[in-house]
């Protein structure tokens, strides 16, 4: 006869985009092999592809659609999930920002880990008589951009793209027009139609939206200083 299912344990977390609820189970061990091997390619993009697998798996409740929540999101419940699965700390190793090259080993709480969000941030943008809405980029995005799907584009090309994606309309008293209805080639046609004033408004836009922040002071052995480093993303917290 098959060997019993063991059932696993349920957890709920709050989105911090929403602030609805949602339902989640830790990773099992098959789920875990998928991590380790991507952490052990040390490619982010396989990583990144990893999470994506696990967290469709462990997110129980219904509706939730994975490729359209928030970065700040996806990183917020992986790391919820991974507190649930593995340990509720994560083992990280810090630089000193003192001399730039001494690391300290440091123990962090999940649960202090907490999505920050900026009071002036804003999704609307006034561009004169034009007002631009922005979306957040989500997970599908985040590979695409940042991960190698077209290894020749350098940086500015790619920050661009990340712009383009994340446009939802432009509006007027009057008018509206979806960025639905645009082709890549005319979104990044009309960014670089802004003036850099307008350009420097769209930036703040992604320097102020909510990030996967925590804030760790370790002491520099070597000089006995100090340090605050910011962690922010993702990366900074996998271990």
């Amino acid at each position: 006869m098959p060997l019993p299912k063991i059932t696993t344990s349920q957890h709920e977390l709050i989105l911090p985009s929403t602030g609805k609820p949602i339902k989640f189970r830790p990773f099992l061990v098959r789920e875990e092999k998928i991590l380790i091997l991507a952490l052990e390619s040390q490619d982010q993009k396989q990583i990144t592809n990893a999470i994506k697998q696990v967290l469709k798996e462990c997110i129980l409740t219904r509706g939730v659609k994975l490729e359209e929540l928030p970065s700040f999101d996806i990183e917020y419940i992986f790391l919820n999930i991974r507190g649930k699965s593995v340990g509720e700390t994560v083992d990280i190793i810090v630089t000193c920002g003192d001399d730039g090259k001494t690391t300290v080993p440091t123990t962090i709480f999940i649960d202090d880990i907490k999505v920050e969000k900026d009071p002036d941030h804003s999704t609307d943008i006034q561009l004169g008589d034009y007002t631009l809405r922005m979306k957040y980029p989500t997970l599908t995005q985040f590979i695409e951009t940042n991960f190698g799907f077209n290894k020749e584009r350098n940086d500015v090309e790619a920050s661009f793209d990340i712009v383009a994606s994340c446009i939802d309309m432009v509006f007027d008293k009057d008018e509206m027009w979806s960025a639905s209805e645009c082709t890549t080639k005319e979104l990044k046609d009309w960014i670089d139609g802004l003036t850099s004033e307008q350009f420097k408004k769209v930036e703040n836009f992604f320097k102020t939206m909510p990030k996967l922040t925590h804030t760790v002071k370790v002491i520099n052995p070597k000089t006995g200083n100090e340090n605050t480093v910011v962690l922010e993303g993702l990366t900074d917290f996998f271990a």
